[in-house]
């Protein structure tokens, strides 16, 4: 039986958080926590989303719902695969088009599943790429950008509570959200002359389709179980702190990564 514990609040109205910015959210095809994030954006009253991902199909479908629901001239995607320095430079000039990046949201990253005793080269740098080298490409674009346009902007990126906590088969995720946490907390001192901020959430599980398809319902249950709720967490509920950490009420936060979870350890 269902307990209040552990089911899912209520979904939470937006209240203009990001009213007139423009954001650029990575990663955001399909129905996971760059979606999400997206939609979050768009419902607290930004003028314009940019949203990317690999997936070209995908993200034509995407830009065609949001664009019914919120209207074409508020939404925009770009294939970008963050490996490569000049898509990340397109997806830039592209928020340049609609105004200028207000706020950059670095989801982008790959997992999988590996003992490091059979981990190969290539399966440890893919995933070194995408989501570590591939979130520092988008802070410097970003970055840059802000620093050009005078914008006191924001830059929120996705780290993982396995970054703080050991995990079997996960050396080279756990290496690269570990990795994206020191780079938001360097990055952030780099960037405050600047009046830049430069945050990341840690979620720990986030439950979704492509997420349900690729991990056995065994682990699932077991990672579902340390959590304080006893369930995942909707990947809104993720978006929801990526939007507090975008937004004016956390105009005194910078460099810290903020734990969507109870497993801070």
């Amino acid at each position: 039986m269902t307990t209040p514990a552990n089911a899912a609040p209520p979904y939470v109205a937006g209240h203009e958080l990001l009213a007139g910015r423009v954001v650029v959210v990575t990663a955001a095809a399909g129905a996971g926590i760059g979606a999400a994030v997206v939609r979050r954006a768009l419902e607290e009253g930004a003028r314009a989303v940019v949203f990317s991902d690999t997936h070209e199909r995908r993200l034509a479908e995407a830009e065609e719902a949001l664009a019914a629901e919120f209207g074409a001239d508020r939404v925009r995607q770009l294939v970008c695969d963050v490996t490569d320095e000049a898509q990340v430079s397109a997806l830039l000039d592209a928020a340049d088009e609609l105004g200028g990046v207000d706020v950059m949201i670095n989801n982008a990253g790959l997992g999988g599943t590996a003992s490091v005793l059979d981990m190969t080269d290539e399966q440890w740098g893919r995933v070194l790429d995408i989501t570590l080298t591939g979130t520092f490409r988008c802070v410097r674009a970003a970055g840059r950008r802000m620093v050009e346009a005078g914008t006191a902007g924001v830059i929120v990126n996705n780290a993982s509570v396995v970054g703080w906590r050991a995990q079997e088969g996960q050396a080279h995720y756990a290496a690269a959200k570990a990795g994206v946490m020191a780079l938001t907390r360097c990055a952030a001192m780099d960037l405050a002359p600047h009046g830049i901020r430069v945050n990341a959430v840690s979620p720990s599980l986030a439950m979704h389709p492509f997420l349900a398809k690729v991990t056995s319902d065994e682990l699932l249950e077991q990672l579902t179980d340390r959590e304080a709720f006893k369930r995942a967490a909707e990947p809104w509920e993720v978006a929801n702190v990526m939007v507090f950490l975008a937004s004016g009420y956390s105009s005194y936060l910078t460099g810290e990564v903020v734990s969507v979870s109870s497993q801070h350890a």
